[in-house]
Parts: C-alpha cells; structure tokens; sequence
C-alpha cells in the first residue's frame, strides 16, 4: 500500500481528519504507516471508515505506532486482554467516558495515544467531541501563559465524575489488581516530543489541584482553565458508523463521547498505546 493512495480530508479548522484510500487490515508498508503518522500529528485526531479489524488485526495496526498496554481499571476481551471494550447497555444511565479528560492523566506515563473502532451503534446520536490543547495554550494571554509554565497540575483516578463514568464497566468488568487509586503529577503545560509544540494539560476528568495547593486554592484557576478548554472552535466532532476507527494524540487532545442516545447500546473496542513522561 503505497502512501500516495492517502486520501486526507480535513473535518475542522481546529483538528480532526478523516483518512480514506488505505486498508488497516493490510500489511502496511513503511511509508504508508509514516505518511499516517504525519497525518495524526498534523491534525491530532484521525479518523478511518469501513474498517474491518478483528482483534488480532486491530492489535497489529496499533503496534506499528507504538507499544500497546493495557487499561488499568477494566479487563480486556476474551483472548485479547490488551483490547478493553467500550460498551454502553440499553439499561444503563451513564456513559465511559462522558466528561472531557485526557486518557488516564492520573499514571506516570500517561498513553501516547488510543484507537477506538466502534462495532455497534445507536441509529442517531453518540457522538465524540475532541478538542485542542495546543490552541487552548497558545490562545491564553501571555501573562497566564507565563504563570502556568511554571505550575505541576496532581491528576488523580479517582475523582468522583469520572469514577462516576466508569461505574458501569467495573461491575462487571474489573481488573483485580487494579489499585484504588492512581495520582500522576504533570506540568499544566507540556511540551509534545514530536511536534515541540506546547499544550496544555490539565483536565476536568482528572485534574484535582496544583501542588503545593489545596483544592480550594487552586479551584477558580481549573475551573477557567477546563470551560476554556471546551470553546467550540477548538472543537470538532465526529459521528460514528460501523466500522469507523479514530486515533487521537493523548499528548495534546481531550475528547468526550456524547451521552444523547438512552436507550441504545453502543460498543466498541479501544486499545491504548504507551506514551512517555510529560515534560
């Protein structure tokens, strides 16, 4: 598959596209898979249709852009403990992943990246948002850039919105050795190790102070940073289908998947690959 058969459609003037001319479950050349990983860097979340992946294939399409691991929370799927469903049940009232985060902020070393191929959907609604955290940088004045450079943001799993989302999932789907609580510290602006561009990093899913301030204290600046965060023209969105698979940067993108479709089910598979320190 050569790569001048990319077909890059732009879905967003802040980020987003939706790549066509390439089959994912193809053995992929070099060039092909660095002309994709251009792309995403380029355009932060990337979108693909009518993908055919079982699980094997879906594994060995992410591992051309890294070192996939597992989600610390929720056991991955029969025989493929690397790939965590993403299910949302008729019955049930609250979505995974239903507020704006950045994926497990709360680790170490949070994930570089992650793919998401939906397998079922609901006829309307269940959308994704995503947003860009380079813009939501680089549109602040450069007073409050000044002061968050120097900040270190205490991320942690569990609090209580977030845990909230999750709920479902862990009744029946927990990890045994997953701890009780996760808590990563990060600068509030990080610097991405490709691209060398600043974003920042701070969330509404994970983010619960500054260090060396109490939650208090450090509330009314969060509270502006993550509304800032959310502004529509940083935003695009992306309607699923069947098939559909998108790969978001995890260094520079939040995301939030629309809770609009009581009663349908919604499913789909997510593996996670692994990312660096932020710096």
């Amino acid at each position: 598959m050569a790569d001048h058969a990319l077909q890059i459609h732009p879905i967003a003037g802040a980020l987003g596209a939706e790549i066509a001319g390439v089959d994912l479950a193809a053995d992929l050349d070099e060039r092909t898979v660095a002309a994709i990983r251009r792309a995403w860097l380029d355009h932060l979340v990337i979108f693909f249709r009518g993908c055919e992946l079982p699980p094997e294939r879906l594994l060995a399409f992410a591992r051309r852009f890294g070192e996939v691991v597992e989600y610390p929370f929720i056991n991955g799927i029969e025989g493929f403990p690397l790939i965590t469903p993403v299910v949302k049940l008729e019955h049930e009232r609250v979505n995974f992943g239903g507020l704006w985060h950045t994926d497990t902020a709360y680790l170490e070393r949070p994930p570089m990246g992650t793919m998401l191929v939906a397998r079922e959907v609901p006829p309307h609604g269940g959308d994704t948002l995503f947003a860009n955290m380079y813009l939501a940088y680089e549109t602040l004045s450069p007073g409050m850039q000044r002061l968050l450079d120097g900040l270190v943001a205490v991320n942690s799993s569990a609090k209580a919105d977030v845990t909230k989302t999750r709920e479902d999932r862990l009744r029946d789907g927990a990890r045994s050795e997953a701890k009780r609580e996760y808590v990563g510290e990060h600068p509030v602006v990080r610097t991405h190790p490709e691209t060398g561009r600043k974003a920042l990093y701070v969330n509404g899913g994970h983010t619960v102070r500054f260090k060396d301030m109490s939650e208090k204290e450090s509330a009314p600046l969060l509270n502006y940073l993550f509304a800032h965060q959310q502004r529509p023209e940083f935003t695009c969105r992306f309607r699923w289908a069947a098939g559909s698979l998108a790969f978001w940067d995890n260094r520079c993108v939040q995301h939030l998947a629309l809770w609009d479709y009581y009663p349908q089910t919604r499913s789909g598979f997510r593996v996670t690959i692994k990312g660096d320190k932020p710096f």
